[in-house]
């Protein structure tokens, strides 16, 4: 009777999650490696037999006859040494099989060691690794530190499961969203998108399946206290909670929160979106170093261009002498059918335009597309000295020390 080595299987199996099968199968490999070692490494008709009941285990030769238990030293050892290693990879399969079946989760652990650039991350029974990339600017850890970080894959190795982590992607701002509201996880309220600039601000577009639930309420919480702890999770980063919409216009009025869109027409085909807003709203709207549209543009899937009121006011006075492809006969006869700038003439259709004596298709079509490609031109050039002009008003307010961890910053990118 050998309960002894019954007991010690089911320990590794309750332990390490080795199923017992995998662990008899090892010991039989290496009653085979240390019968070989015996007899001779030419002889391969070796068998094992295993009794489940008593743990005893009986070895043949080529001859059918039993082979004695006395295998040597030698053979002994070949046979710890196998066992052992198949142990070991039996465990390694087991923690793969696990985490794998946790791509997309949340993983907690400890931050353990710096190595070439990565942060190891121990996870208890397996190292997870996560790269500098993957960390926001801005954070730093010490060893010993707590984390969570979102598991972005999970890859064989030789020396055993790779789990790769991530605390910039998307990803981990919807799965913490998922953790912290109930209506989430109940599927009442539902994450349609997230676009994120890690440790700087995201944006989450939320739709309730349920008219009487506030997408919006349930997500932020009362007081606010669902979205803080996410916000204190992710180390401050702001997050703007947007309404989803089927209506694309709406949705992208939403999307550019907080400032307030005054018109929105879309280009379905381009998927290209045009905003018109106040003037006092223009730099709320593009944000800071143009964070907000670009997120709003990520969050939607459109390409947006936000323009303001008065500024498209001013430039659809352009003459339509600027107009590329208008000569100075098609020029009054333009002028003299009742349209006079360049901002008429962009909206006009084919049909209006071909209408007005001397212009033909053709010229009617380059007339309309050059139009419209000289207001947008004059729309980025004003666009692009706005966002210059802030960033060096910026500057100035800036204190010295903000200014060398911002060089700082800038140099390590």
């Amino acid at each position: 009777m050998n309960q002894d080595l019954l007991t010690i299987l089911d320990s590794i199996e309750r332990d390490k999650g080795i199923k017992k099968e995998i662990l008899v199968r090892a010991i039989e490999s290496a009653l085979v490696s240390a019968a070989r070692k015996k007899l001779g490494k030419h002889i391969t008709d070796i068998k094992v037999e295993f009794d489940t009941q008593t743990g005893d285990f009986k070895v043949f030769g080529p001859d059918g006859e039993e082979l004695s238990g006395d295998f040597g030293r030698i053979s002994a050892q070949t046979a710890k040494q196998v066992i052992i290693q198949k142990i070991r990879e039996a465990e390694r399969d087991v923690v793969f099989e696990e985490y794998q079946h946790k791509v997309n989760d949340i993983a907690t652990g400890g931050v353990h060691r710096f190595e070439k650039g990565v942060l190891v991350v121990d996870l208890g029974r397996a190292e997870g690794v996560l790269p500098r990339r993957e960390i926001p600017h801005g954070e730093e850890y010490r060893q010993g530190d707590r984390i969570k970080a979102l598991i972005m894959e999970v890859r064989r190795t030789p020396k055993g499961p790779e789990i790769m982590l991530s605390r910039t992607t998307p990803g981990l701002v919807k799965r913490l969203f998922e953790l912290e509201v109930p209506e989430i996880y109940e599927g009442i309220v539902e994450i349609k998108a997230v676009s994120r600039e890690a440790g700087d601000r995201s944006k989450v577009a939320v739709y309730s399946k349920d008219e009487k639930v506030d997408p919006i309420g349930a997500c932020v919480g009362m007081r606010g206290q669902r979205v803080k702890s996410i916000v204190r999770e992710l180390g401050g980063e702001k997050i703007d909670i947007i309404r989803w919409s089927v209506d694309a216009g709406e949705f992208i009025c939403s999307s550019l929160s907080p400032a307030e869109i005054s018109s929105v027409k879309t280009y379905e085909s381009e998927k290209r979106a045009e905003v018109m807003v106040a003037d006092d709203q223009l730099s709320l709207a593009i944000g800071k170093k143009g964070q907000n549209v670009r997120l709003a543009a990520k969050l939607t899937g459109w390409n947006i261009d936000i323009r303001s009121k008065q500024e498209m006011d001013k430039l659809s006075q352009l003459p339509i002498g600027d107009i590329k492809g208008i000569g100075p006969k098609t020029e009054k006869a333009i002028i003299k059918a009742g349209f006079k700038t360049a901002g008429e003439l962009a909206k006009l259709d084919l049909k209006t335009l071909t209408g007005v004596k001397g212009v033909g298709k053709k010229t009617a079509e380059k007339i309309l597309k050059s139009a419209k490609e000289l207001l947008e031109k004059k729309v980025h050039e004003v666009r692009d000295r706005k966002v210059k002009e802030r960033a060096k008003e910026k500057e100035k307010e800036q204190s010295p020390e903000e200014k060398k961890t911002k060089a700082k910053e800038d140099k390590h990118k």
